[in-house]
Formats: structure tokens, sequence, C-alpha cells
């Protein structure tokens, strides 16, 4: 039997000023009266509804044998062809999507630049998703713009390198799994285990693109030697850079990447033998992070996203397995590839620490909750969101820290949370078979010969905080509480712990990049909210003075702690006043102390340490 013939897409960034990209698909054999083309509702990766599909502006469908096609649209995502000629001709469809959204998970296009998610612009076809696709994407036809490129992990299939011309996909599953930038960008190249690796950065910027390469190719190198196998032939990283911006997105053989141009290697960096500041150690801890998922998530995937498609919601209660550990990972890499130091890991945890423990959230959703409820509650953040969700990103982070601490103490150093992921990769990812709901649980407990149920109900399935100071200790760390200094102060790593004064707090949260007092956030069981304060309040007076963003928290700093303070705050239009008590800032900034022999760490703890910041590469 022959192999079916291939679904051929065309894509054309046809007017660029307009935001529109034009795309063809040649459906050949159609085999029946009427065929159903639908576009997904969601991209992976990203847990939220999305209706990629309302950006379509116009489609229409014909054949040659048949003329025009009837085009009925079934719901917000889905159209049936009707009078087609089985026997006939191939089928052509064409649409054009309108692309203005500059995220790493749907399309954008104007005269700097083009870039999409095959979410976003492939209409799949029912019953043929199995089938190969040619996909020849072209340049954009205003001679101005002839000296665009194009970048993309798809298989070139006649293309030139970083050139428009033809590709292809095995299945419509792989065709949307390749995000496409095109337009003028800078390249960074670079070699992991003989597998091309590069960057492509689009936008203003004046990155030092060795820095980058000699940076990135040490956080991939770890990542892969921990897992013990590189299962790919090529990996992109697909980076628009941004005034202020930041996040991410996976793909098998890519990930796209949005962040703020500070967040790059300045010009010359490269010699300086400092560690990256925070900006740049931010933007590797995103590669990093998206890197890992690679392996995690990508391949090693909840059963639930194996067995359902991208028309719904798909509920697991697994997400903080594969983001918070991810996360988790994503700096251990860092400090395991020789990025950063010990104390620059520690800062980032006790950084993540500080960002948990700060959201009263944390004692009212569990983390496997909020995993199953991804899709309506954090990706769906209001004004009471610090107060009743806890992030599986963060949390999760934190979970995945305990787990390996607590793996590492009780074999006495024999199994690590790296021999659980090596033992997903290989059961799951390698095979392809689901991770079913408690299937981490299961091979954690198998790997180490540990019973990790109590840990497990603790960590994921009730809301009490993870007491991580016993576990710090065990590798010659010393972790205390206290109040922050301000509203920056995030903690992190110091020499020696010194006594803090708790300052008077109220208990809110400013609206970021205003310049009035507009509450974002009134944080549960504080005076604010005992007060009567709302977020979307606009605080214009402490105690008769004049209240604004940038001055607030010093007039709040001047109150007295259990002395009332009138303060005065425009709700919509209405003038109010609010009897407010301060009271003593809560301790819930976490501080990082490393320990030597000489503070009081003994030789086992030095060593579990040693073994736990070891890279992975030998």
């Amino acid at each position: 039997m022959s192999d079916p013939a291939p679904l051929s897409y065309r894509v054309t960034p046809l007017r660029p000023e307009a935001h529109l990209f034009a795309v063809e698909l040649l459906i050949p054999e159609p085999a029946a009266a009427s065929l159903t083309l639908a576009l997904p509702a969601w991209i992976p990766g990203s847990y939220m509804i999305r209706d990629f599909a309302r950006n379509i502006v116009s489609l229409a469908a014909e054949q040659a044998a048949a003329g025009p096609l009837s085009v009925t649209k079934l719901d917000k995502q889905t159209w049936r062809l009707d009078g087609i000629d089985s026997d006939g001709a191939v089928v052509t469809v064409r649409w054009e999507v309108y692309a203005w959204e500059l995220t790493v998970r749907s399309a954008h296009l104007d005269r700097t630049h083009g870039y999409f998610n095959g979410t976003s612009l492939f209409l799949r076809v029912a019953g043929r998703e199995d089938r190969p696709c040619r996909v020849e994407l072209l340049p954009p036809p205003d001679p101005d713009l002839a000296d665009w490129r194009l970048a993309t992990s798809l298989r070139r299939d006649g293309a030139e390198p970083w050139g428009f011309g033809t590709y292809r996909a095995d299945d419509y599953e792989d065709l949307i799994d390749h995000p496409v930038e095109m337009g003028r960008f800078a390249l960074v190249e670079y070699e992991v285990q003989g597998v091309p690796h590069a960057m492509a950065l689009t936008g203003r910027q004046h990155a030092d693109l060795d820095r980058l390469s000699a940076d990135l190719a040490p956080i991939c190198a770890e990542h892969a030697a921990m897992f013990g196998e590189l299962p790919i032939d090529r990996y992109l990283f697909l980076t628009m850079t941004v005034g202020s911006g930041y996040g991410g997105l996976e793909h098998r053989f890519s990930s796209s990447l949005l962040c703020s141009r500070k967040e790059l290697p300045a010009s010359g960096s490269k010699d300086v033998p400092a560690p990256p500041d925070k900006d740049y150690r931010r933007f590797l801890g995103l590669c990093s992070h998206e890197y890992f998922h690679l392996w995690n998530v990508k391949r090693i995937r909840p059963r639930v996203f194996v067995e359902n498609g991208l028309d719904r919601e798909v509920h697991t209660r697994l997400l903080w397995a594969f983001e918070g550990i991810t996360s988790y990972y994503d700096d251990l890499a860092l400090v395991r590839s020789g990025r950063i130091d010990a104390k620059g890991c520690l800062e980032l945890l006790a950084e993540t620490i500080t960002r948990v423990y700060r959201n009263p959230g944390r004692l009212a959703q569990t983390l496997a909750e909020s995993s199953f409820d991804a899709w309506t509650k954090f990706y769906k953040q209001d004004e009471n969101a610090p107060n009743a969700i806890v992030s599986y990103y963060a949390k999760g982070a934190l979970a995945a820290l305990a787990l390996d601490l607590t793996i590492r103490r009780d074999t006495e150093g024999r199994c690590s949370l790296d021999d659980v992921m090596r033992a997903l990769w290989q059961r799951h990812g390698r095979t392809g078979e689901g991770v079913e709901e408690r299937g981490v649980e299961a091979v954690a407990a198998e790997v180490t010969g540990l019973d990790l149920d109590g840990f497990f109900d603790h960590a994921l399935d009730a809301t009490e905080d993870l007491d991580l100071v016993p576990l710090f200790a065990t590798v010659g760390v010393d972790m205390r509480w206290r109040p922050a200094s301000g509203a920056t102060d995030n903690g992190g790593v110091v020499d020696s712990f010194g006594d803090v004064e708790p300052r008077p707090d109220i208990g809110i949260r400013l609206q970021s990049d205003a310049r009035d007092a507009m509450l974002a956030v009134v944080l549960d069981r504080r005076p604010a909210q005992r007060a009567g304060l709302a977020p979307g309040d606009q605080i214009i007076a402490v105690d008769g003075i004049k209240a604004d963003a940038a001055g607030l928290e010093a007039l709040l700093g001047r109150t007295i702690i259990g002395e009332p303070v009138i303060i005065h705050a425009f709700r919509r239009d209405e003038l109010m006043t609010f009897d407010v008590i301060p009271e003593p800032a809560p301790a819930d900034t976490c501080e990082l102390r490393l320990l030597d022999a000489a503070s009081g760490a003994d030789d086992a703890a030095l060593a579990r340490r040693s073994a736990w910041l070891a890279s992975s590469v030998r």
C-alpha cells in the first residue's frame, strides 16, 4: 500500500501592515462529500482556552470539479465543507488570520517581523490527523522586506537553512509544535553532544552573543547529562526581545521566549569573571526551564494529555510535577553547570520560598488542586488570587526541593530526585506512555525504596506549610524567617543572621507601574481588609498627608504599630475614610545561610550539599 498523500499548507505574511497571514490548505483524495476542519482551542503548555479561531477573518473552499464549496460553521472553532466531489480533484481551502498578539502562545505580524504557533494558523482536517504535512512558508510580497529570514525547528524539505521554502511535519501534532519566526534576527549557534542548537533573537538588542553561547551550551549539556540522553537532532530558542516582558513556551524541538532586553548580557560582558547579574540570571533560568521541558512534559506527559485533544480543557493533578519539578531544576542547572555559585542558587531558592509564603492562598488551596484548577484559577487570576490560590510552579518547586532532600537524607545519598526523573524518562518519555495521575509518586517510591505516602499526602493534598528548616540542615544550610524590610525585600542569603525590627504593616499591594496608590491586592485577615479597604481603592492620604505610589510605603512606615491611622481613599468616584490599625509585618521573608565546618555543618551535611549541587556532566 502506498503512503498517504500529504496535506499541503502554504503560509504567506500577506499584509504585515494589516497583521494578516494568508493560509492555504490542499486536501488530496477527499473521498467524501463533506470534510470537517477545526482549529485548537488551546496550546499545549498554556492551560487556558484561547479560542484561536476568533482571529480567522475569512474562510472559503473550492474544488476544481465542484467549484466553490458550501462552508458551514458548526461551532466557534469548527467548519464543515459540503458539496465535495468525492472522486474529484484536490479540495483547496483558503483563510486569513489576524495576528496582533505579541506572546509566545499565539501569532504576531507587522513590518518588523512575523511570528506564529501552528495552533493559531493551521486548521486540522478531521480524520486525517495522522497524515504527513507539507508546509510552504513564503516571504512577504513587499520588496522592502526582501531581507527577511526564517527560523523554525520544522524539518527542512528543500528550504535553505534560515530560509523561506518547503518544510515538512510527520502529522498534525508535529505540525503545530514548531513555532515560526520570520524577519531580521541575530543568531547564536552552538552544539550539545554533537547536536546543533541555535537561538534566534528578534527585536532591538545589543546582546553579547558569544556570552550567550558560552552560557547556554553548558546549561543544556547539564540537563542532557542528568537524563543521560539527548533525544533530538536539532534545537532552537526563538527569543523576542522587548522593553518589558517575560515568558516562555516549550516545544519538542524548540521553545519560544519573550524577554526584556535588559535581561540579555551586555555586549563585551563575556570577559567579566563575575556571575550573571540578576536580570541575566533570570533569562538563563527561563532558557533552562524551557529546555528541561524537552524531557519533562513534552515527552514525559500526563496520560490525559496523550489521550485527549486540544478542543476542550484537559484536567490533571500533575502540573505540580511537570512545572514545579521543572522550576526546581531550572535554577539547579545554573549552579550545576557553573553559571552561578552555591550562594546564587540559594538566593534563588530563598526568593521562591518567600514568594510562596507571602500569599495566604497557600493555606486555602492544595498543590494538587492548584494543578487541576489551572484552567479556571491560575490562568484567570483576579485581585483575590493571592488569598485563594497557590502557584503550582513555585510551590511545586518547593515540593520538588523537599522531595529531593528527603530522598537524599533517607537513602543516605544512595538516591535522589535525579534518579526518579531518569526512571520517568525511561518508562514514559522514551516509550510515549502517559503518566497516570499518581504515577510520579509511584515511581518515586519504587526507585528509592522509601515509603513516601506521608510526604506526598502532606506536600500535594494538604495546605500545611512544608517544613524546610530540617531539610536544609541536612545539606548544611541554616534557614530562618524574618519580617521584610520593605516592598522590594524578597529574602536572600546572608553571612550571619541579624536582628530585624518589625515595621508597621497593613497588608496591601499596589498596582505596578502606577503613579497613584491604587490597591491591587488586599491580603486576607490583615489590617487593611479588616478596616474595609478593597482592591481598586485609590489611597490619597494617610493621616491627612497626601499619598501616591512612590511615597505610600514611607508614610505607612512612620505609623505606630497598634495605633489607629486614618486613610482616605477613592472607591470609584466616592471618597471614603478608613480607620486602620497597623500591626507588625509578618515574618514571611526567607533568609538562608551557608554553613561550613566552623559554623556547625558536619561532614555528612557538607558531602550531601556537594553531591546535591554537583554537575551531572562527566
